[in-house]
């Protein structure tokens, strides 16, 4: 599918994922077992070289080409003073993405990786969820078609980043309505909300969740009422990737709540995808359990931007370039035992 022009193209994309290759798995595998350490003895790197080498074809792989997408938008839900910053800040940071200020500009040119940075209607914010759907089809289509397109088809690895006041107030509905739970059980302090604020962003999630409990069960509708443009976006070029073949790095909590949709929908759907990290935020690990997913690195972090996920990229690296570059038992004149 080269675009999406409807909500049923993306629910139709769903559909028929692609899985690994199995010739370049058992080859990834056979070769880790020949090189010249114990057996296991560089841990979960071994795992994730064969995962890559899966998803890539090959058995001998390396990391050439990482994208990170950073997609921004802003929530109507912000009016509900949900957040420590005001809606303003959405724009001030792309600005600063684009200048090369930001945390993840320093992240992206650490580990090679090229960075785009798309903003989403940023004068029109999605609609409070606790009042309306946060996106009427066409907005929910728009978003979708931009994550979809935004992907570059030669990338090899994906790290896909957010910016939007107010996103972890629509992550924290998004993943109450498609696991269960309560505003409390998942809503945290976001950008450094505490006190009445951080109660009055509960309560938000709480709305919200009555306000579409007619679309439980329905993954893709809830991405819809509860998420935003930036998930969406977020969600459509992880699903992009999947249909590529091309590996996926999770960010933190928003980013996996964009990417759950996908999981709920289509068991399996994240099989391309591992967690880059354990972020701060207080539903993260929740939300990674449900997922199924051991996050690579635990740093405390919780900015956003990707930056977990952009940091986790140079792990996978060290992965590939000691599975693919090491030297055998039998090249190396070593005794295996």
């Amino acid at each position: 599918m080269d675009a999406i022009t409807s909500i049923d193209d993306f629910r139709a994309a769903l559909a028929g994922l692609p899985q690994p290759d199995a010739t370049a798995l058992d080859g990834a595998a056979a070769r880790n077992a020949t090189l010249t350490k114990p057996a296991g003895a560089l841990g979960r790197l071994e795992d994730l070289a064969i995962w890559y080498a899966g998803w890539r074809a090959d058995p001998r792989p390396r990391i050439v080409s990482p994208q990170i997408l950073i997609f921004a938008a802003n929530h109507g839900v912000a009016q509900r003073g949900v957040s420590a910053f005001p809606p303003e800040v959405t724009a001030q940071m792309v600005e600063n993405f684009r200048a090369g200020g930001a945390a993840i500009n320093q992240m992206a040119a650490t580990v090679g990786a090229g960075m785009a940075v798309h903003a989403l209607d940023l004068d029109r914010p999605t609609a409070d969820f606790t009042e309306a759907p946060a996106m009427e089809d066409e907005d929910f289509v728009a978003a979708l078609a931009t994550g979809w397109s935004a992907l570059d088809p030669q990338c090899d690895l994906l790290v896909v980043g957010e910016m939007g006041i107010g996103n972890t107030t629509a992550a924290a509905a998004l993943s109450a309505a498609l696991f269960g739970g309560t505003g409390a059980d998942w809503t945290g302090v976001g950008t450094g909300v505490a006190g009445a604020a951080l109660e009055a962003k509960i309560a938000t999630v709480d709305a919200g969740l009555a306000r579409h409990a007619d679309r439980a069960g329905d993954p893709v509708a809830l991405l819809q009422a509860l998420g935003g443009r930036e998930l969406a976006a977020m969600a459509a070029a992880i699903l992009r990737a999947r249909h590529l073949r091309i590996p996926v790095i999770l960010d933190g909590f928003i980013c996996c709540a964009a990417a759950a949709p996908l999981a709920v929908a289509a068991p399996g759907a994240l099989d391309h995808a591992v967690a880059g990290h354990l972020s701060a935020e207080v539903a993260h690990a929740a939300l990674l359990d449900r997922l199924g997913k051991a996050p690579i690195l635990s740093l405390g972090l919780r900015l956003g931007e990707g930056s977990g996920a952009a940091l986790a990229i140079g792990v996978l690296q060290g992965a590939l370039a000691c599975h693919s570059g090491m030297a055998s038992f039998a090249e190396a004149g070593v005794s295996d035992g």
